[in-house]
């Protein structure tokens, strides 16, 4: 039988291994795409203009989501029960006590995000504190607290630029393979067919990439949020109780969808391939299968 020390190790090493295979196979696209177009200036570009903009959307990520979630923050003197479950947890945890917004919205659910555990931020929505016991909600803050503590936040802004670095480098050459003039003897044509064939499949690929790495990082914030409050339960019976609540989150959207501590978006239309989180049912079971 499986520990929460093993499984958090198990999806710590799992995630690490993406990571890495994603850099690999981005090497591979951009030796690809300069081989083509015989022109390394189009890697270069890419890398540039991509670091430039993720460095913004980094140091800016939090109130951008914070404000398309309309959340407001709140203190010790006006919502004490939370505010003294999130400091408790965070002297257990060794952690800075974040700011705590809440989301005016009747859906349960929650998230937390900033860009290291200085500066990071735990929102609850006003449904999470009414329709789960106390134990349930320590369990949904400590797997934020875990998000904060494996600095998530950062290893998604890392994931989101080298997301957006495999899709610029598809768009640019797809201009530059239609558009960029009529000298074919400069083009190697063994290198063109591959790398147009990769400038299709290239982005889709990569976005496959990062959503196993988030759904990774949902099993070891659960596994460690468990570690935390040294009661799997109360974490298992919370993430039913939301996955059961038929409404959706109305500030919800397809940007913000992977911060939450469940899929906002309660459609069953939507390919487990393409989804943003583990099942409920998979969290659930491997909760209740490790063994403190």
């Amino acid at each position: 039988m499986s520990t929460i020390y093993t499984q958090a190790d198990k999806n710590n090493r799992l995630t690490w291994i993406y990571i890495t295979g994603f850099l690999i196979f981005i090497i591979f696209v951009g030796y690809v795409f300069a081989g083509a177009m015989r022109n390394s200036w189009i890697l270069v570009g890419a890398v540039v203009f991509s670091t430039i903009m993720s460095f913004a959307s980094y140091w800016w990520s939090d109130k951008i989501v914070l404000a398309m979630s309309g959340a407001k923050e709140v203190t010790h003197d006006n919502a004490k029960e939370i505010y003294h479950i999130v400091e408790n947890l965070c002297i257990t945890a060794g952690l800075p006590v974040p700011k705590i917004y809440v989301i005016q919205d009747s859906s349960p659910n929650a998230f937390a995000t900033g860009r290291d555990a200085e500066h990071a931020v735990i929102a609850l929505t006003t449904g999470i504190i009414e329709k789960l016991e106390k134990k349930e909600l320590e369990g949904v803050i400590a797997h934020e607290l875990s998000h904060i503590g494996n600095r998530d936040m950062l290893l998604s802004t890392v994931i989101v630029v080298l997301v957006g670095f495999v899709a610029l480098m598809a768009d640019w050459f797809r201009r530059w393979a239609w558009f960029g003039g009529d000298d074919d003897n400069g083009r190697n044509p063994i290198f063109m067919i591959v790398a147009i064939v990769l400038s299709i499949l290239a982005p889709l690929a990569a976005m496959l990439i990062q959503l196993a790495i988030s759904r990774k990082r949902e099993f070891l914030a659960d596994a460690d949020g468990a570690l935390l409050t040294r009661y799997p339960e109360g974490l298992a019976s919370a993430l039913e109780k939301i996955s059961a609540d038929p409404q959706p989150i109305r500030h919800a959207n397809r940007a913000t969808a992977h911060l939450y501590i469940a899929n906002p978006f309660r459609g069953k239309n939507i390919a487990k391939l393409f989804m943003t989180h583990p099942p409920i049912a998979d969290r659930v079971k491997a909760l209740r299968d490790i063994d403190l």
